[in-house]
């Protein structure tokens, strides 16, 4: 079978390493998804998120049709379930008390500040 750059495929995995684990697509076209492709977050362990003989979907994005290898992407198909954990912006401000102190209260006590470094506030 001819791949291409941007085609959604399913394969085995046949290996796994600690930099990334290797996936058969036919019988001739074997691939590799780099443990940065596995992922949207940090991927410590590979072995959770795919295992030996797992039948897996991979976006391949990158193709080498002289020697049959492949890189392959777990991270382009399933990058939105990660970021559908993370809650909205809104609702997180929302969630958040008022702060009461800050640059403000940093301006009011500035020029208190500078006349005791500059040795005005000791003669008061």
């Amino acid at each position: 079978m001819t791949y291409q750059t941007g085609q959604i495929v399913e394969g085995k995995v046949t290996g796994i390493q600690p930099y990334g684990a290797f996936v058969s697509l036919d019988k001739h076209t074997s691939g590799l998804i780099h443990i940065s492709e596995i992922s949207d977050g940090y991927v410590r362990d590979i072995s959770r998120f795919v295992q030996l003989g797992d039948t897996v979907r991979v976006k391949i994005i990158d193709y080498d049709q002289k020697t049959g290898q492949a890189r392959l992407s777990l991270k382009a198909l399933n990058h939105t379930r990660v970021r559908s954990r993370r809650h909205p912006v809104g609702r997180i401000k929302a969630s958040l008390p008022e702060m009461k102190i800050g640059f403000g209260s940093i301006a009011g006590h500035m020029p208190q500040w500078i006349a005791e470094a500059s040795g005005e506030g000791e003669k008061k």
